[in-house]
């Protein structure tokens, strides 16, 4: 019994209840090029922080001797607290260096710990720390670890709780993460540490995904599960911006299939913010890339006219949560969204 499906784990949905949500702490790296950069970051980090803590705790991991700095910043939480611990960092992207959590519904607890190298161990990146962090998060959760060979983020997976999972070529199959793997292979690791049995493969993320400090295309920023049967999809109205084609074939492939349980998805379009360009580099601006805690929606905002309108998708979509808004320009300008910065433990 070496794989977490061998003892009966799987990944919860987002949607289930959560213990608390972990977070990390921006750092001074090559992300963030200036002090006035991290100081900013850091703001909107912990305006994220603040915004789930008013659905459950969180757990905030922060560098060695950061605890009084990112306290002054964050505060002590709304409803919930907001815990700090101090364990050494390269990067802030929670969602991708900390653990995926899996349950096996008689009250057990397990982490899986993929290997991280800097997303495609890109020239820039630093993960010396970053790779052991989804070690430190199981251990502080007092959780049994299993560790696997492939390189995978959690902002790479999507998960409906029922058997499926969304996967990206261009991600789990990219030369920079695992050379030599076969699409069955990926599936078969995939499937036996998340408990899933069918995957759905979509051919790439959103095109500003593949700048600088892009992830080469997380799925977790153009398609998600909203229940069993139910995924939205990013799409640009524009068609002078790239994403308005990859936004097209990707929904066209996703109601075109079928889900672990057998049934045709139902597709759900969600509008990208009306702004196309961003320092002359196309933007990944995506509402796609929310949080949903306990009885709330963590939803970005871009200060756009179609904040609102995505609110509004969400709130349908969501009806018994709180939808609540963080402007996300400043994550994204580091490379991800609010979903990148958050990882939930399940409840059990």
């Amino acid at each position: 019994m070496n794989k977490p499906v061998d003892a009966g784990f799987r990944m919860p949905p987002e949607w289930a209840p959560h213990e608390r949500t972990w977070m990390a702490w921006p750092s001074p790296n090559p992300t963030f090029t200036d002090e006035a950069e991290l100081a900013e970051a850091r703001q909107a980090w912990g305006a994220v922080a603040r915004a789930v803590s008013a659905y459950e705790p969180v757990t905030l991991v922060v560098p060695p001797g950061g605890t009084e700095g990112a306290r002054a910043v964050v505060g002590e939480g709304e409803r919930h607290p907001i815990e700090l611990v101090e364990r050494e960092l390269d990067d802030a992207w929670m969602r991708d260096i900390g653990p995926t959590f899996v349950t096996d519904g008689r009250g057990g607890l397990a982490a899986v710990d993929w290997t991280f190298n800097g997303w495609g161990a890109q020239d820039w990146a630093r993960w010396e720390h970053d790779s052991k962090i989804a070690r430190h998060v199981s251990d502080l959760a007092g959780t049994r670890t299993y560790s696997t060979a492939l390189v995978n983020e959690g902002g790479a997976i999507h998960v409906d709780g029922e058997g499926t999972v969304l996967l990206t070529d261009t991600v789990q199959l990219g030369e920079g993460r695992n050379p030599g793997w076969t699409r069955e292979q990926v599936e078969a690791e995939i499937h036996a540490h998340l408990g899933t049995t069918k995957a759905i493969w979509l051919p790439y993320g959103l095109a500003g995904d593949y700048g600088t400090y892009g992830t080469q295309g997380h799925v977790d920023i153009v398609a998600a599960f909203a229940r069993p049967g139910v995924v939205m999809v990013h799409t640009q109205p524009d068609p002078a911006h790239p994403d308005h084609e990859r936004g097209r074939t990707i929904a066209a492939i996703l109601r075109a299939s079928t889900d672990a349980r057998g049934r045709q998805l139902e597709v759900v379009e969600v509008p990208a913010p009306t702004v196309l360009v961003e320092d002359g580099e196309w933007v990944d601006y995506s509402y796609i890339n929310h949080y949903l805690c306990n009885d709330g929606v963590v939803l970005c905002s871009f200060d756009d006219p179609r904040d609102e309108e995505a609110a509004e998708i969400f709130r349908g979509l969501f009806p018994e949560r709180t939808v609540t808004l963080v402007d996300a320009r400043t994550i994204f300008a580091g490379g991800g969204g609010i979903h990148c910065i958050t990882q939930q433990q399940p409840k059990v």
